[in-house]
Parts: structure tokens; sequence; C-alpha cells
């Protein structure tokens, strides 16, 4: 994106650029055991959060912003998450080669949004569910959704790792993966 982009974006557009390294520094450090492990049956496991970034990186964000940027009031399907999850859509992948492939989608995207002249922001797509969004409206949205899924990660491993080693300590947390 252009540096005549409003200073929302440019936010979005630097998040958006930091989220590899936050996700690689979660990931580094996992066992296979850990990135598997789910603490419900209809949770996902660290490894699946990633393959869902990986897969929504191109499939759902990168998508849709190049559809609202080359046509006009593009039609823009839903995505159902937890229905892809529930069905084992993100299952059985590595969690290292999610982030791997995750990382070049990432800079590929960011690359494609630099060539985006800042009026962009106000294009419109009509979303299946939600209706009207803007493109400055989706980036937000992706920046945002990013953020989630790195605490969604931080929690699994905080549960997982540390929180039953407290001893005592235990008593002043309260951990929800």
């Amino acid at each position: 994106m252009t540096p005549t982009l409003a200073t929302s974006a440019l936010s979005v557009f630097n998040q958006l650029g930091a989220t590899p390294d936050l996700l690689r520094t979660i990931i580094q450090t996992l066992s296979a055991e850990e990135a598997t492990w789910k603490p419900a049956p209809q949770r996902f496991s660290i490894a699946e959060v990633m393959a869902h970034l990986c897969e929504v990186e191109t499939q759902v964000f990168r998508t849709r912003l190049a559809r609202m940027v080359d046509e006009d009031r593009p039609r823009l399907e839903s995505y159902d998450q937890e229905a892809i999850g529930m069905a084992g859509g993100y299952a059985g992948r590595d969690v290292h080669e999610s982030l791997t492939a995750f990382r070049q989608h990432r800079l590929d995207n960011l690359a494609y949004m630099k060539t985006l002249p800042a009026a962009t922001e106000a294009r419109v797509g009509l979303h299946a569910e939600l209706g009207p969004i803007t493109v400055g409206q989706l980036l937000n949205e992706w920046a945002f959704h990013d953020l989630g899924h790195v605490r969604q990660m931080a929690e699994l491993l905080r549960a997982y790792r540390y929180y039953p080693n407290l001893g005592v300590f235990q008593k002043h947390y309260t951990v929800n993966p």
C-alpha cells in the first residue's frame, strides 16, 4: 500500500507484517505433542490453528481483497472455519510446514497490498451474511483475525505446557484454551 493510506490502514499493514514473527515465536519451541494437543474434541490444536491461518490467507482474505479491487461490488461467500475444522479440514498438517507456507503467502499479500492506491480502502464487496463491507474493514478484520489466533495459540501453549506445572500458583490463574 502507498504511504498515502489512512493511519489505520498503515497500522493494519504493519500488524499484518509482524504476524509471521509472532507465530514463529510461539511455534518454534513446540513439541509434536504440544502442536497437536486439543483441549476438547471440538476445539482446535495449535497445528490446526496454523493450518487455518494458512488457508484463509489465500482462500479468504486475498481472494476477497482481489475481488473487491478488481470487481464492482462482488458477492463474497461466507467462510465457516468451525465447520471446516469439525470436518477435519485442518487436521494432520505439520505446524512448521503450515507456518512456512503462511509466511510466503503473507509476503506475497503484503507485496500486493503495497501496489494498491489509498482509494482502494473505500471499495465495497457484498458479504453473503454481513452485507456491504469495505476494503478498509476487510483489512482491519484481517489484522484482528490474526491477533485473535495468536492469542489462541498462546493460550493453548499456556494451558498445556505451563499451567499443569504451576503448583500452588494455579489458584491465581485461569486458562481457557
